[in-house]
């Protein structure tokens, strides 16, 4: 059989059999790498330039190698972009027998038990709640899968689903009535016997750290590994490792219980009436920490009295409602589940808040309605160093933002693959050609007060010459609220802001429009393909550097500086790099793409650290 790189030459299979494929020579230079990690095996991280055709530089190596593989991206979404449009064209392609299978974390299901014992409730809820609840029992007669994605009409915050799927915590398992039908179980099945599986990076995580049964049995019979947006990575490790406690955990423990009560009657006095108190004492603690939305380290909040209070009054409660439930478990299993989460959740509360350690960051974050209280170790990378020891198999770290000037330090630190072998393939565009960069004169830095004002003010003449057809990409909400104000009475284009729609609606209006104009913070950064005219001018308001009080990075700031190492230059500064680089690449995704890529931050140019941007 051909190599990798034959495979995807001009007179290669793909060529003959994928309608307007293009021969790219890093991509088969990439995919000739990757065939000899796959063989040796170890660790490659590999930064793939925009339009190298990465997603098939793995694909074809990886199903002609015959062994079998996980592949994990960064969200649901290209995990099924992935599954139904690339994999399946590339496996046409070449012509081999392969079974594939999709899987995805638990809550992405339709739970049958919690279906039919919350329908009830459900129906005390609203027309709202009813009409969605309608959609998916209609739904639910015909689903191949189970999988909640294949219901378009319902939103994804809906109150409706976690009614209606399970977590780790509310699952009964084997337990459960409706375990011989249950959907995770078949998809898990499939996953088990499928030479290749398609995940995404938070089902890995949640499954490597035991927070989700099953993974550890597909892992070790996997022999290849691929991360694609493997830039993701480190910030969805950190919410997965270390411990964690949320509002809605305690509110929907209070919720379960009632239902299980009332179906299983355990006789316990009182059992009820401490759901109630629990349900309000988590509450109390998520209105002490403040109305508004914020985030921070709990030791600057530990000598608040009203927050200290809160948590002794919801200690009190957990502790109450634990004993009853012990009392009650034996009745039956949805009471007995209910106890082991409330033990569990009594643990990990008060081992957050009692213990501190140099080596992990105490955090808490809040929502309209919710808190998080996390315990989060500084050093994420000790997964990966134990993994990749651990085997020979093969494992590919890929994205196009993984290196700074081609230093791929900060990564490998970051991940714990400091002996991992790096390649770089460059972007086959002309950007020289392609794309001009504006950086405009006569700007304050971003520290002084009006700013962003001034900075708009530069932009709305760019946007009268390039007759729209711009994102204008903001590093904070406060900003992009600034701009919406100013702009939506200086141009004669149609203005989308981030927020007023599902991001792949807005998406769907800017490509259709022709000349709108895109206001868009963090999520519009990356993972966003506008080809052609339609997008021919990408605004960044200021370097992304990020929020310094963020909790997670002064503890990783304050390690460094322990080392007596700089935590500016070591890893502010690059993180914003990347996070630029991210940025800036969603102007030329096509080599017939021109454009105009404007950075507003005089800092690119006053400051020395601004060639590590550029």
């Amino acid at each position: 059989m051909p190599g990798a790189s034959e495979q995807l030459a001009v007179d290669g299979v793909l060529a003959k059999r994928i309608r307007l494929f293009e021969t790219r020579p890093s991509q088969q230079e990439m995919a000739a790498e990757i065939e000899a990690v796959i063989d040796r095996g170890g660790a490659l991280i590999a930064e793939s330039g925009t339009g190298t055709g990465k997603t098939f530089a793995y694909l074809v190596p990886v199903i002609q190698s015959g062994r079998r593989a996980i592949l994990s991206t960064a969200t649901k979404t290209l995990q099924d972009q992935l599954f139904d449009r690339d994999l399946p064209l590339v496996r046409e392609a070449l012509d081999l027998p392969l079974q594939v299978a999709r899987l995805k974390g638990r809550s992405n299901y339709l739970c049958l038990y919690r279906y039919k014992t919350n329908g009830m409730e459900v129906f005390k809820m609203g027309a709202a709640m009813r009409s969605d609840f309608d959609q998916i029992r209609q739904w639910s007669a015909f689903t191949p899968s189970g999988d909640i994605g294949e219901v378009d009409d319902i939103a994804e915050d809906s109150r409706v689903w976690p009614m209606v799927t399970s977590t780790l915590d509310n699952c009964l398992g084997g337990k459960c009535p409706d375990v011989e039908k249950c959907w995770v179980i078949q998809a898990r099945k499939e996953a088990m016997n499928a030479d290749l599986v398609v995940i995404n990076h938070h089902l890995f995580f949640a499954d490597l750290n035991l927070k989700e049964e099953g993974f550890g049995q597909l892992l070790p019979g996997a022999e290849v590994v691929v991360f694609d947006e493997a830039h993701r990575l480190p910030g969805i490790a950190q919410d997965f490792v270390g411990e964690g406690v949320t509002g809605y955990q305690f509110y929907e423990l209070a919720k379960d219980l009632r239902v299980e009560e009332r179906r299983e009657k355990s006789g316990v006095e009182g059992m009820i009436g401490a759901a109630d108190k629990l349900e309000k004492a988590a509450a109390d603690l998520r209105l002490s920490l403040g109305r508004e939305s914020r985030r921070g380290a709990l030791a600057d909040i530990e000598g608040d009295q009203e927050f200290q209070k809160a948590v002794n009054r919801l200690s009190e409660a957990l502790i109450h409602f634990t004993g009853l439930l012990e009392a009650a478990a034996p009745v039956g299993d949805g009471l007995e589940r209910c106890y082991q989460r409330a033990h569990s959740l009594r643990e990990r509360f008060h081992l957050i808040l009692d213990r501190d350690s140099i080596e992990s960051v105490r955090w808490f974050e809040t929502t309209p309605r919710s808190f998080s209280l996390r315990m989060t170790p500084l050093d994420i990378g000790t997964t990966y160093r134990k993994l990749i020891a651990s085997d020979d198999r093969a494992w590919l770290f890929t994205s196009a933002t993984l290196s700074i000037n081609g230093d791929f330090s900060l990564y490998q630190e970051r991940m714990g693959l400091e002996e991992a072998m790096t390649a770089l393939w460059q972007s086959p565009f002309d950007y020289q050609s392609q794309a001009l960069l504006y950086l405009p004169e006569g700007l304050p830095e971003p520290r002084i007060s009006g700013y962003t004002e001034l900075a708009i003010e530069a932009i709305i003449p760019v946007l009268k010459a390039t007759a729209g057809r711009a994102f204008i990409l903001f590093t904070s909400y406060c900003a992009l609220d600034i701009a919406h104000e100013v702009l939506e009475g200086e141009i004669d284009h149609p203005l989308l802001v981030q927020g007023s729609a599902p991001r792949g609606e807005l998406l769907e209006q800017f490509r259709k429009a022709g000349d709108a104009v895109l206001l868009g913070t963090s999520s519009f950064w990356e993972g966003i393909d506008v080809r052609g005219e339609a997008l021919s001018c990408v605004v960044i308001d200021k370097l992304p550097f990020a929020v310094p009080d963020e909790p997670v990075l002064r503890g990783r700031m304050a390690a460094l500086e322990a080392e007596g190492r700089n935590p500016f230059f070591e890893l502010q500064v690059p993180e914003a790099a990347i996070t630029l680089k991210q940025g800036a690449g969603r102007l030329i995704r096509d080599a017939s793409d021109r454009g105009v890529l404007m950075i507003c931050d005089p800092r690119l140019v006053t400051k020395g650290y601004g060639k590590t941007f550029l």
